[in-house]
């Protein structure tokens, strides 16, 4: 006999359906491409052949690459716990009693809606303009010349854009997980004597390890990505000295002729992005099962 479809499992279909279309033919479909022409020399138009496994080979010989990795690795390291760091203080500070709270919790948002464009090219204007006519004003050495003609330093220029930009939607997140904690803890540890330090330690940091474990996967897999920064501050210079993954793919891939060689980047930095989430998960979820 054939089921017919209650009114409700209809409704469900149709408000479900919009978003899967628009999933797999954004998602879903980019990707199986993307993974069918990293086994060909494709280079964005014309002809091409398969090569097999050749850019998956080459992609380990390539010195370029493995630089971007190394810087990638090094600023989602240094970036997730800034990130972490800062947005649970503030989260702290802004979920205890103080005035216009509301307001300052808005105000640390704004930075999540401005585009990262947008803030990277005000940065850029202020790296390259503003503090050095500041430095040069005050007669401080290191000041006077931009960040981001440093070898050495631009990564922190772009690092700082990075981590004030991603530090708002991971304050709410904490700020949540700190509303979900039960007063009467607090006011038991006052009773029995633990001083702030204690009661974050004990209290406050294993009761906000789920808000945690999600905050270092999103953080973690944000700053990876990292591509809009760069974008509008360096543009992977000076020297390629901050070129993370995602602009080299975007950059070679599309203007380079690699289209085949960058596709077979991106589905080994899709692999890499995954493994990490996944360990990070496993590792918070035991620690989890131990509180």
């Amino acid at each position: 006999m054939k089921h017919k479809l209650s009114s409700r499992m209809k409704t469900y279909i149709v408000m479900i359906l919009p978003a899967l279309i628009l999933f797999v033919a954004f998602n879903t479909i980019p990707l199986i491409t993307g993974a069918f022409y990293s086994f060909t020399n494709y280079r964005g138009y014309g002809s091409y052949e398969f090569v097999g496994l050749r850019n998956y080979i080459d992609l380990f010989q390539d010195a370029r690459v493995g630089q971007s990795y190394l810087f990638t690795f090094k600023y989602a390291i240094a970036g997730t716990v800034l990130v972490n760091l800062i947005s649970l203080l503030l989260a702290m500070g802004l979920n205890s009693k103080i005035k216009a709270k509301s307001f300052l919790r808005g105000m640390y948002f704004v930075p999540n809606v401005l585009g990262g464009l947008v803030v990277g090219y005000i940065f850029s204007f202020l790296f390259t303009y503003i503090i050095p006519a500041l430095g040069s004003a005050l007669n401080i050495g290191f000041l006077k010349n931009s960040i981001l003609a440093s070898e050495d330093w631009a990564w922190v220029g772009v690092l700082i854009v990075g981590v004030w930009q991603s530090v708002a939607m991971n304050t709410i997140i904490y700020i949540s997980g700190l509303q979900t904690i039960p007063a009467d803890i607090y006011e038991a540890s006052s009773i029995d004597g633990a001083n702030k330090w204690q009661t974050f330690i004990k209290l406050t940091l294993p009761m906000l390890v789920p808000f945690l474990s999600i905050n270092l996967v999103l953080s973690t897999k944000n700053m990876l990505m990292v591509f809009d920064q760069i974008m509008s501050l360096t543009k992977g210079g000076p020297a390629q000295s901050t070129e993370s993954i995602s602009y080299l793919i975007y950059r070679n891939g599309m203007d380079g002729g690699q289209f085949g060689f960058q596709s077979a980047n991106a589905v080994l930095f899709f692999v890499v992005i995954v493994t990490i989430s996944v360990i990070q998960m496993r590792m918070t979820s035991k620690k989890e099962e131990q509180l």
